[in-house]
């Protein structure tokens, strides 16, 4: 039977409609028009806002579990659920650098997650091929340089659940390179030390996206503007960031905006979500929950715990976006950033329905929208 969402505020991921309903059938959007057929079950939202639902492209756990630690489809399924509950449908499994056999052992455990779960998106690949200067947190002795074998073989395991891929370019022969770009996995530049011009020139060969902008990455400067300074100016590199007042201070992030244009959005790069897990000791990365941040003993930031939903505020409250250009730095920015804005993102006919979203006017209480509202 066809439902009718009425008496909402519509948020596309293009633009902000009202006086209009959303026509739903099953799991599919059928229009979106100021026309209710006959027959239709009536749903009044109530003057509440729906948008699609929200998409990470960037989470390495569920409110106990670290992907990295146990790939695992308990690990999948909790992430899966707490993302549900913080109106985030779509997410990307990233797993961090890893030996060879976790990597090959994942991918199968992300192919059998995906049979199962048609919403899943699947893994990103965050390494291992990163350039030890800006590892991060990734662990010294298993970031390594590629190999044209261990790089083939994740190509053949994963091209089909590996949606994104971290590398630093810089440490990538011309033929590897040619490889994964011929694979149809998305390549994001990250944990790099390209300079400006090296950045451009990757950028050039047809990668358009980097890994969390700012972090683990060389610094815009006057004379030298590094990766940071190439992003700024290339108009086809998409740049992610993590809005939580610690990662990046606000300014820089209103810079980056009015920088950067369509061409932000936000992920949370969060290693637990909810910040229920308080500690966490997995070889060598030992983290611990003080004023809403995980750090290390040194004090140091080791890992995000934002939400999207949070990352939609604090982007509205710090940076000066209206809330539907937050909503799309969410939303069908990140589909597009990952080449599936055919598929989720947008609110408009052929669109799933079963992952839109409800809100109110301050985005303070936001969950998915069942579809016997109420």
């Amino acid at each position: 039977m066809l439902k009718a969402f009425t008496n909402c505020i519509i948020y596309t991921g293009e633009e902000v409609l009202i006086n209009k309903s959303v026509i739903v059938d099953g799991e599919k959007i059928v229009d979106v028009s100021n026309y209710i057929p006959e027959n239709v079950q009536i749903i009044d939202l109530k003057g509440k806002s729906i948008a699609p639902g929200l998409i990470d492209i960037q989470l390495n756990g569920g409110y106990y579990r670290y992907f990295s630690e146990t790939p695992g489809m308990e690990t999948l399924s909790e992430m899966e659920q707490a993302s549900r509950d913080y109106a985030t449908p779509y997410f990307l499994a990233t797993l961090i650098s890893s030996p060879e056999e976790v990597i090959l052992e994942a991918i199968e455990v992300i192919k059998n997650y995906k049979a199962a779960n048609h919403r899943f998106l699947g893994m990103h690949l965050e390494g291992p091929f990163l350039n030890a200067q800006k590892r991060g947190a990734h662990h010294p002795a298993i970031v390594r340089l590629p190999t044209d074998r261990e790089l083939k073989t994740i190509i053949e395991k994963g091209s089909e659940v590996i949606k994104v891929i971290t590398i630093a370019p810089e440490i990538f022969t011309d033929y590897q390179l040619d490889m994964l770009l011929e694979s149809g996995i998305i390549i994001s530049a990250g944990h790099s030390t390209m300079t400006y011009e090296q950045a451009q020139f990757y950028f050039s060969k047809g990668i358009h996206l980097v890994t969390h902008l700012f972090n683990a990455m060389t610094q815009f400067g006057h004379r030298e503007p590094g990766t940071v300074g190439a992003v700024f100016e290339n108009d086809q590199v998409y740049a992610p960031v993590i809005v939580d007042g610690g990662h990046i201070s606000y300014a820089t992030l209103r810079i980056a905006r009015r920088l950067k244009g369509e061409k932000l959005f936000l992920i949370t790069d969060s290693s637990f979500l909810g910040r229920k897990k308080t500690r966490f000791d997995w070889e060598g990365f030992n983290i611990t929950m003080e004023d809403g941040f995980y750090r290390d003993r040194f004090g140091n930031l080791a890992g995000a715990a934002i939400s999207m939903p949070e990352a939609i505020k604090n982007t509205v409250l710090h940076l000066g976006a209206t809330l539907q250009e937050a909503i799309e730095m969410g939303t069908s920015r990140v589909a597009r950033a990952i080449r599936m804005d055919d598929k989720i993102g947008f609110i408009k006919k052929g669109y799933p329905s079963e992952s839109l979203i409800v809100f109110d006017d301050d985005f303070e209480e936001v969950r998915l929208l069942n579809h016997d509202f109420s």
